[in-house]
């Protein structure tokens, strides 16, 4: 039994032996692949916009000669302007082919996000970049330099062919009258289909655009104003019937508006919004949703505006930082003060009138002045000695007066037949600041023609202030 085991080890030892010195068999050789040869079928192309569904550029290139099957291989076509390395390139991705083709509106749509110009020739680069799926084995290919000229694409929107655009709407500082108020509502034209403008912009409101001041024919609004997010920007139509005003930004402040026509497009980014003050009160139902309000331009506390009181009731009201009672509500403390206690009493003027109406909620002060509005200026009947009363609108809310220039005259607006508060041009935007510029000085760029003119005096918008002239 011994020798039997003995015997049967000894079998086991020699197949181990012999097991470890056999031979393994060699693991298999792949070469590596090259890179590829690229071609075009033409070096420069310049299509016509009637070409714009028609092959522009074919483009051919070699094969790798990787050792695995041509099933697994992916091509990279790149495409960028010339001496940029394409670090911005645009890509398409081939398998299975050795060749790819563009059409005449793809190439055009690559070179225009690119920015460049119209029929203006412009030099890419092109190349090839071979791998595997998985972007083992990378080669690049030789470069190509084509010289492409974008071509003018309609726009998907016609322009205004009036070269003007106007803004008008509930969200404006004239709200849905028309005509606009000029320059405060007029858009600048930067070239033929773009179309912008700072304005100031009630929170929570609409607007549309007039290629026409003054027509309601024809204006330029939005399909669904349901879209999430409309009020920063998207699309726009053109449209001669109701259509759907473009809801505007949830804040009051300035905004900055650019229309794009060739793309359908615009954009709303903010500028300045303002805190606000709401000025509930006897005179208007003690209402905060529909009361006027006070703007705090630098969001400092701050806050100023103006407020129609009419004569009768108790002349009675309050501030609130909410346009409900459900925010910080400021009463009379006293002595100029302001006081948020629960049982602070009413806020009051002697008499009805338009109150310029000031508070400071880091100091807890306030002030109210009534104001009556009149125009002095180098025309005949002022001489800048006396001043030309202007007459309040209630329904427009908004002071009017008549004045007749010569060429050069200049003019301004002032409380009070003081020079006390007066308010001026503020760089030619049609907007109104203290002490600013006089209207019609030429070397501002915005002289008053020779006539005889109604000119309007806004107030109402607070933190914002404008004119008109007619």
């Amino acid at each position: 039994m011994r020798s039997t085991i003995k015997l049967i080890l000894l079998f086991v030892t020699l197949a181990a032996i012999f097991t470890a010195c056999e031979k393994a068999a060699e693991l298999p050789y792949y070469k590596l692949g090259n890179s590829v040869t690229l071609t075009a079928s033409s070096t420069t192309i310049a299509p016509a916009v009637g070409d714009s569904n028609k092959t522009a550029l074919t483009l051919n290139w070699s094969y790798p000669n990787y050792a695995t099957d041509s099933s697994n291989i992916k091509y990279i076509v790149e495409i960028d302007s010339s001496g940029r390395n394409f670090a911005q390139e645009n890509t398409r991705v081939i398998t299975k082919s050795l060749s790819t083709s563009f059409l005449a509106k793809e190439l055009n749509s690559i070179l225009l996000a690119y920015g460049y110009a119209f029929n203006v020739p412009v030099s890419m680069d092109v190349r090839v970049t071979s791998s595997y799926a998985n972007n083992n084995e990378r080669y690049v290919s030789n470069v190509l330099k084509i010289k492409m000229t974008p071509y003018k694409v309609p726009p998907k929107v016609a322009p205004p062919s009036s070269n003007s655009l106007f803004l008008v709407g509930s969200a404006t500082a004239g709200g849905w009258n028309n005509p606009v108020i000029v320059p405060a509502q007029q858009f600048t034209r930067v070239d033929s289909v773009t179309y912008q403008g700072t304005f100031f912009l009630h929170g929570g409101a609409a607007y549309d655009l007039l290629p026409v001041n003054g027509d309601w024919s024809t204006k330029y609004n939005v399909a669904d104003n349901s879209v999430v997010g409309l009020s920063a920007g998207g699309d726009f139509q053109f449209s001669t019937g109701p259509g759907n005003d473009i809801p505007g930004p949830a804040a009051t402040g300035m905004y900055k508006l650019v229309f794009d026509f060739q793309h359908g497009k615009f954009t709303v980014t903010a500028v300045k919004t303002y805190a606000l003050l709401y000025v509930p009160g006897d005179y208007q139902g003690w209402n905060p949703a529909i009361a006027p309000s006070l703007a705090s331009v630098n969001n400092d506390g701050s806050y100023e505006g103006y407020v129609n009181i009419p004569t009768g009731g108790t002349y009675q009201f309050k501030l609130t930082s909410e346009p409900d009672w459900n925010g910080t509500n400021y009463g009379d403390g006293g002595s100029g003060t302001l006081s948020t206690a629960g049982n602070a009493g009413n806020l009051t003027v002697a008499a009805g009138g338009y109150y310029k109406i000031n508070a400071n909620t880091t100091t807890n002060t306030w002030s109210a002045s009534a104001t009556t509005w009149s125009l002095i200026g180098s025309f005949a009947a002022s001489g800048w000695t006396n001043d030309v009363d202007m007459t309040f609108n209630s329904s427009s809310n908004s002071w009017t007066g008549t004045i007749t220039t010569v060429a050069g005259d200049q003019f301004k607006f002032r409380a009070n037949h003081d020079w006390l508060l007066n308010y001026g041009e503020s760089g030619g935007q049609g907007s109104l600041v203290v002490n600013g510029d006089n209207l019609g000085d030429p070397s501002k760029n915005f002289s008053v023609p020779a006539g005889t003119h109604t000119i309007t005096l806004y107030l109402n918008n607070s933190g914002y202030y404008t004119y008109n002239i007619q």
